[in-house]
């Protein structure tokens, strides 16, 4: 287990202190990326939920592993719902699984899917992924055999709207 002290220009929620200390096992000398070994646990947990997806419509399953720097990988799979668009996305479900475990952190966020081409979070995703996310929090997107790109939030929602763009606002 490595202990890192990181000093983030972003807050989360009532959560702002300065510099935090994060315990992540299996991070790599280039953090924030994760070890392979850890990507590749990330996939594997990503793709096993993806098969519990729910899409009788849209036949397009999408699993999320989510790593949270307790350590613990929460997933999420989408789920569709005939009275469009009340479905949720897998992200959406593996952010709320690691609230209800008491995370409130993504430290990194694998999604898998099957597209041909590379499938990223939708937009609402983006920002619900912003709210828990740092601007080099690492967004893998996958497919079937693995990695396809990887992503920060920062590329993927620049100049975005968080919890601290509230500070002045909400008491």
């Amino acid at each position: 287990m490595l202990l890192l002290i990181t000093s983030h220009p972003r807050t989360r929620g009532r959560h702002h202190p300065v510099a935090r200390s994060r315990k992540l096992g299996g991070v790599s000398e280039n953090w924030p990326y994760p070890s392979e070994h850890r990507v590749a646990e990330l996939f594997a947990a990503a793709k096993l939920v993806q098969e519990q997806a729910y899409a009788p419509y849209s036949h397009f399953l999408v699993g999320a592993a989510i790593l949270s720097p307790s350590g613990r990988i929460h997933v999420g799979c989408n789920v569709e719902n005939a009275a469009y668009p009340v479905g949720t996305c897998a992200e959406a479900g593996a952010i709320a699984a690691m609230c209800a475990a008491g995370d409130r952190e993504i430290a990194v966020l694998v999604t898998i899917c099957d597209s041909v081409d590379v499938g990223t979070c939708c937009g609402g995703c983006r920002q619900r992924v912003r709210e828990f996310a740092g601007p080099t929090t690492p967004i893998y997107a996958c497919g079937p055999d693995g990695v396809r790109a990887v992503f920060t939030m920062d590329s993927l929602l620049p100049t975005s709207f968080g919890p601290e763009n509230l500070s002045g606002f909400v008491s």
